[in-house]
Formats: C-alpha cells, structure tokens, sequence
C-alpha cells in the first residue's frame, strides 16, 4: 500500500505525475502488486454554496476510487484547514484512511506501506504501518524535509516516522545527508533517482519542434527566431521565477522567456513584468498539457529554474532529455545532473549570475545529441527495477 497526498485526479492530471508514473512502472513489471491511497483535503465545515468558491471545489468530484491500468487508486477525504492544520494533517490523514486500510488489507494481505512525501505522508503512514504491523518505507523527495524540517512539531513526527522505517529513500544523495542532519538514521538512507518518460521527453528536430509549438500553442506567440528560455515548475516564490524575469532584463532582445506552470505568485510576476517594460519578452503559459511540455522544452535553447530549494527536480530532467540546456541554482541534487560542462552551469541565485549563465548555455550551443546524452540513465524501468530491489530487501 502506498499513501500519497500528490497523485492524479480527474480535476488535477497533472498534480504528482511523477509519483503515478513510478508506482505504475513498479506495477508493470508484474511482481508487486500495487494499491495506492491518495487522500484528497477538504476544509470541514464549509457550506457547499462557500465551498463552491473556492479552489477546493473541483476536489468533491474526484472519486472514492479509480481502477484502470495496473494500479487501483483510493481518494479518502479528509479535513483540511488551510494554513492551520498543518501540524495535525498526519493525524487527520491516517483517521481518515485507516478504516479503509484495515478493510483492503483483510481483502487481499499487504507485504508493506510506504509514504511518497516525508511529511504529512511519512508520519501518516507510519500510524497505519503500526496498526496493520507492516514494514515501512518513506521517500523524501525535496520541499517534505527541507520546508517541514524547519517545523519544531513537522520534525519531531519526521523523525519518529523515520526512526520507525526500515528504509528511508532520497530522490538525491545531497538531500540524503540533509536528512542526515535533521537527525534521521543515515544507515537507512537510500538514494533512488527519479525516472524519465523517453517517449515523451526527446530529441525532435529542433525546427520541427517550434513550428509544432506554433501550431499547437499559438497564443504563446513566440516570435520567429526568437531564442526560447523555459521555467517550469509552480509559480511560487521558492521556485524564483521573480529572479529569471529579472535576469532577462540583461539578455539580449531576441531571448525570450516561457513561464509554465500556475500558482498565487502570477498576479505578482505578470506586475513585475510590466513594471520591466518586458511584456514583449515573458509569455506565461499556465500548466501545459501532456503533449504540449515535451513540446517546448523541444523547442527551447535551455530551461532556468532559480529553485531555492529542490531534491531533484524532474523538469531537470525533462528538460535535459529534450535536449535544453540548464541554468539552475546549486541546490538539492544540481551536482548530480550538472555533471558535465554541456548540461548547463550551476549559478547563484542573483539576476547578475542567471544571466551570465543564460548567455553562456546561449552562445555555447552545445549539440543537443549531447545534452540528452547526460540524463540517458534515468528511466522508469531503470526507477522501478531499483525500487523493487529495496522494497524486496525489507519486506524478506
């Protein structure tokens, strides 16, 4: 049984893609059989004519269960509270998927549970590894440790959820020893590396690519011959958006700069934009669609996301595979991805130093065959079969 708070929806697609993407890959090859419960935050209380304004309200449509493919998902509800619960969510979370639990267990037996997230899964999960007396596992993938970390009442559950797991898994052996240092038992750490979509995210002529953009995408219009930067990822401020639009200011004019991506930071970057006089220059694409990423980042010269803080990003890796250069902090696991000249530079989080990077990835132009060379080793096949390894390892 796997619990996930980030996980696909019908409201939602793309929310936690790559957390589907893994426990299908794990499922296909055909020796775990796969459950996955994804609780679904509700605020209590809310009449629904309240509750119907706000962005919760997509949220009531999602089923109680969806089964297609090789893995049956669950979507529990529990109660919510924005902004107050979070210390509490990991009780909310385990009362209110525990029944459910205990029932599919007594149905078909589970060999284990495992969290996705660190925190509020991690101390969820372990509550109902206790009561159904299964090994755990947890997975840190990022903003769960590093963000909840800094959280006197997040870390002490952190840890004893940690202290409960027989494996602790890192998307990046960097935030392996920054979960070392908050205390978690480094001899069950375990790096396990995200995977790619190859089908999706390759090289395509990169003429190909624009004019497939242009045609699918063309409210973005983007100028002919313009050099195209992409940023994905949740327009919040740790992704530092503000810092990339900033840095375009010192890019020459034909540079011009994709926001992907949606969150309570727009209304701010579009005023930080004008107020630039760069309107010409950013276009925000809101979340693209399946087809339409792989499409852009094709079609890209190089991709920045001024993070400050990430495990291991998979729009790094997306990016790469598509052949676009990247210009990212050195944050999380950068120096593990980063590990040859053509994949990019590591910068500091300063316009000045985004910049200089942008314009060195620009005038570089390193053969794109290469680029997508440097991440070849990421996969879903690759993640699954190392996961198998050690949820096998604990379970025997």
């Amino acid at each position: 049984m796997s619990l996930a708070t980030l996980y696909p929806a019908p409201p939602r697609p793309g929310f936690g893609r790559f957390v589907q993407n893994q426990m299908e890959a794990l499922a296909r090859r055909g020796d775990w059989q796969v459950t996955v419960i994804n609780p679904i935050g509700l605020p209590p209380l809310l009449p629904d004519a309240v509750l119907a304004r706000t962005r919760y309200a997509p949220l009531r449509t999602v089923p109680a269960v969806e089964r297609g493919g090789n893995v049956t998902v669950y979507h529990p509800r529990f109660a919510l509270v924005p902004g107050l619960s979070g210390r509490f969510n990991p009780a909310f979370i385990a009362r209110a998927v525990l029944p459910l639990a205990r029932r599919l267990h007594a149905e078909t037996p589970f060999d284990m549970v495992d969290a996705q997230f660190f925190y509020p899964d991690g101390p969820a999960a372990a509550q109902i590894a206790r009561a159904l007396n299964l090994p755990l596992a947890i997975k840190a993938r990022g903003g769960d440790i590093l963000f909840w970390g800094k959280h006197p009442a997040a870390l002490k559950q952190i840890q004893a959820a940690a202290a409960q797991a027989r494996v602790l898994l890192s998307v990046s052996a960097a935030l392996g020893r920054d979960m070392a240092a908050l205390g978690l038992p480094q001899d069950r750490i375990r790096v396990h590396y995200t995977g790619l979509d190859h089908t999706r995210f390759r090289l395509r002529p990169h003429d190909e690519a624009r004019a497939a953009l242009a045609a699918r995408l063309p409210a973005l219009d983007l100028p002919r011959g313009a050099r195209i930067v992409a940023s994905v990822g949740a327009l919040i401020a740790i992704k530092g958006q503000s810092l990339a639009i900033a840095a375009l200011a010192h890019l020459p004019d034909d540079v011009v700069l994709v926001l992907v991506g949606a969150g309570p930071d727009e209304a701010g970057l579009r005023q930080q934009v004008a107020q630039a006089g760069l309107g010409h220059r950013v276009r925000f694409g809101g979340n693209l669609g399946h087809d339409d990423l792989p499409l852009l980042l094709g079609a890209a010269e190089a991709m920045v996301l001024a993070s400050e803080r990430e495990g291991i990003a998979n729009a790094w890796i997306e990016a790469l595979a598509s052949g676009a250069a990247l210009v990212i902090p050195d944050v999380g696991g950068a120096r593990e991805v980063l590990d040859r000249p053509e994949a990019g530079r590591l910068v500091a989080r300063d316009p000045l130093a985004i910049a200089q990077g942008l314009r060195d990835v620009l005038d570089a132009r390193a053969p794109r065959e290469q680029i997508a060379a440097t991440v070849s080793r990421f996969s879903w096949d690759a993640n699954a079969a190392n996961l198998a390894e050690i949820y096998a390892g604990i379970v025997a």
